[in-house]
């Protein structure tokens, strides 16, 4: 438990010049300690094995600042769970998740892509010319497994108005009681200059903005990690154009295979999460 227990620390807190710790700097940093005389780096490998504790790895984040981050997310969570201000939603009435991928570029390879062969895998050309990129601006039904995007040579107000208007004008959203869109702060469309904008346009259309720096909230992204590891990895095309080709066409192919989601993250488990991070209970207002 002691061994662990510096395992789950942070080197700085150890008086260790370090970033992060490896099983020698454990065992050195337990004898230092006095904790054991000797102690082989596999037996203390072993023991995190058990916790799943690696000292060794980390990955980036951002603490949760939005004051209202609970009341926030808890709006989003309850429109996948089709309810909304504590009411189920109706059958007219649907949910969307939308944001851009940005930058998608179009990396001419100098040497053509050779196939997989018995004992060798695919072959991609490291130097490339660059064909210039997309903006890949996409919506999502999160209920009915539905897709929309268009390629933009750049975000913006006016591109996210043209997505918004695609999917819009077209049924059942069109004569729908009420489309729900979730987005993010990004800055095509962020805040209330937003709401006005897009509720002038379409009056059945609830922008729903989600807490700043949340976008794993976004169904949207899952769609997203799916396009780039399907459809765009690795990143070689002959022209900009095909580029475009891609995107659509995956787009179509995803929707005559995809189920939605299953979402399992409930308000609860938010609340969870905020108390296991110390938030402070003003933060956790509902």
């Amino acid at each position: 438990m002691q061994v662990k227990a510096i395992a789950c620390e942070l080197p700085a807190t150890l008086g260790v010049a370090l970033s992060r710790l490896s099983s020698a700097d454990i065992v050195r940093e337990a004898q230092r300690s006095g904790i054991v005389a000797t102690l082989s780096n596999k037996t203390v490998w072993r023991w995190l094995h058990e916790d799943a504790i690696r000292p060794w790895q980390h990955r980036t984040w951002i603490f949760p600042r939005d004051p209202q981050f609970v009341s926030k997310a808890g709006r989003i969570l309850d429109l996948y769970a089709r309810h909304w201000e504590g009411r189920p939603l109706r059958d007219d009435e649907f949910v969307l998740s939308a944001d851009e991928k940005t930058s998608i570029q179009a990396r001419i390879r100098k040497h053509v892509s050779l196939p997989p062969r018995p004992g060798q895998p695919a072959r991609v050309e490291h130097e490339y010319a660059r064909g210039g990129a997309w903006a890949y601006l996409a919506a999502m039904d999160v209920h009915r497994a539905k897709f929309f995007g268009r390629c933009e040579q750049s975000t913006g107000i006016e591109p996210f108005n043209r997505l918004v208007t695609q999917v819009m004008t077209q049924p059942p959203y069109r004569n729908a009681q009420r489309v729900f869109w979730i987005m993010d702060n990004g800055s095509s469309h962020r805040g209330q200059p937003c709401v006005r904008r897009l509720k002038a346009a379409f009056p059945n259309l609830v922008p729903v903005h989600g807490p700043v720096h949340a976008s794993w909230l976004n169904q949207i992204e899952i769609y997203f990690s799916i396009v780039e590891r399907k459809a765009l990895t690795p990143n070689d095309f002959h022209s900009l154009e095909e580029v475009e080709n891609r995107l659509l066409g995956f787009q179509q192919y995803y929707e005559n295979i995809a189920a939605p989601f299953e979402w399992k993250f409930t308000r609860d488990d938010l609340k969870a999460m905020m108390r296991k991070l110390h938030v402070q209970p003003t933060c956790l207002a509902a």
